[in-house]
């Protein structure tokens, strides 16, 4: 089957006719032909935006395309001036979480909060009828929390099942019309236990287990190939990396505790920070360097091709192994660097004994226990959803654990071949020069949307 090159811009607006066959390819206006953007500053605190019009206004001018990171600065986001391109009007804002990398600084309710400032800004523009949110990575942690309690209010946040519960201040969200996202990553909270080293004590230790050293080459580490960790070995690792989490989540509640009680020295909050749990998508452990795991789908799905044809098979990843330097004794690169109130309403999660990393995904992690991932809150979003996998990168695989939760009748899941996590063509993937071709092209019918944060 042949798809037009607009799929991505094409299909999420075509509300009811997600991925058909035949759909009319969307015209592409010269970059030199877009206005510049207008800027907002919302409140002084950081968040900001820029609306991005078409040139010439349409049908498709009627729609908002939001766009927003969880903390990555998304200003400048590809989709900023490569959707109006096409006719629509996107949106690109940013919150006031740290862009620096150096600290940890989202907090659930103040980004549910912050993202409403957009939406309303959005809701009370004159022309615009529609507004379907765009989460790319951390980004699809952001927008599927938001419009789950957006659609559902504060019930969709709360529960015994929580390690946070938030409070009353979110119960007023303005949800979206739809939703697309592009390599929605497994959580901002998975993504710091999937990161955490289980060769290090504690919350804050240095010393290196090398048992449970994933560099060791004795433990089946390969630096530059990818690395053969033997079941033994695995096993665990993963027990340690749930013991670690569990040490460190009783630690964090310990000190909640103590706050509320006023036994710490502050009253609001206290600082803390977690040896090697970095989240970045250089810190993220085990898959990255074994490429046996995060391999392939669990079942058949459409499989978009540098040519515009669709196939549909079990997707396998064309990633390659990374991450082979160890950011154990790292402060910047290294620690989660957050708060003890921060680290329990965003990067706290349970995982249990059985906790398992599988060539099709993971068993183990109680992905409900924590507020901002995907595969958890899409049960809560009745919109219509476009979801797409990256398939040069391990996060492709959750399109699928995404695409199965979500219980709209309107939604669609497609995977790109060969495109890397910022969408663009990962060349390093390919047996011979131009096996994916123009991977962004094959995405976006010749866009780029493309992301310089190096955030995951």
């Amino acid at each position: 089957m042949l798809y037009p090159k607009s799929i991505v811009t094409a299909t999420v607006i075509a509300f009811g006719a997600m991925i058909q066959e035949g759909h009319s390819a969307v015209s592409v206006s010269p970059i030199a032909d877009m206005p510049e953007p207008t800027l907002f500053d919302f409140d002084n605190d950081g968040v900001a935006g820029g609306l991005y019009r078409p040139a010439v206004n349409g049908s498709n001018s009627r729609i908002a395309i939001y766009v927003m990171h969880a903390e990555g600065d998304y200003m400048t986001f590809s989709a900023c001036r490569e959707l109006p391109r096409r006719g629509f009007v996107s949106f690109c804002a940013n919150n006031a979480a740290d862009k620096s990398g150096v600290m940890s600084s989202i907090s659930f309710e103040d980004e549910l909060l912050q993202a409403d400032l957009g939406m309303q800004y959005l809701r009370n523009l004159t022309g615009i009828d529609k507004v379907v949110l765009f989460g790319h990575s951390g980004g699809g942690g952001l927008m599927t929390a938001f419009q789950n309690v957006a659609e559902n209010g504060v019930s969709a946040c709360q529960g015994p099942e929580k390690l946070y519960n938030c409070t009353s201040a979110v119960a007023n969200l303005h949800p979206a019309d739809g939703i697309m996202l592009l390599d929605a990553n497994y959580g901002l909270a998975t993504m710091p236990f999937l990161s955490l080293n289980p060769a290090l004590d504690g919350v804050t230790g240095s010393k290196v287990n090398e048992s449970l050293n994933l560099f060791n080459p004795a433990n089946g580490f390969v630096k530059g190939n990818s690395s053969n960790y033997n079941a033994k070995f695995k096993k665990a690792y993963q027990e340690g990396v749930v013991a670690r989490n569990d040490h460190i989540l009783n630690y964090a509640q310990g000190r909640l505790a103590a706050l509320e009680a006023n036994n710490s020295g502050f009253i609001d909050d206290e600082p803390l920070y977690i040896t090697d749990a970095a989240y970045g998508i250089m810190n993220n452990k085990f898959f990255a360097q074994d490429t046996r795991y995060l391999a392939h789908t669990s079942k058949p799905w459409p499989l978009l091709h540098k040519d515009g044809s669709i196939t549909t098979r079990i997707v396998n990843s064309v990633r390659l192994p990374v991450n082979f330097e160890s950011y154990a004794n790292q402060y910047i690169q290294g620690a989660l660097k957050t708060t003890v109130r921060r680290y329990l309403s965003t990067y706290a999660i349970r995982a249990t004994s059985d906790f398992d990393i599988t060539p099709t995904g993971f068993r183990g992690i109680d992905h409900a226990s924590a507020q901002f991932s995907p595969t958890e809150s899409i049960k809560g979003v009745h919109v219509p959803l476009l979801n797409m996998g990256m398939t040069g990168h391990w996060e492709y695989l959750n399109a699928e654990k995404i695409h199965i939760n979500a219980p709209g009748n309107d939604t669609a899941i497609v995977f790109v071949e060969g495109a890397e996590h910022k969408i663009g063509t990962c060349h390093e993937c390919e047996s011979y020069p131009g096996q994916y071709g123009d991977t962004m092209d094959t995405t976006s019918g010749g866009s780029a949307f493309e992301n310089d944060s190096q955030s995951g």
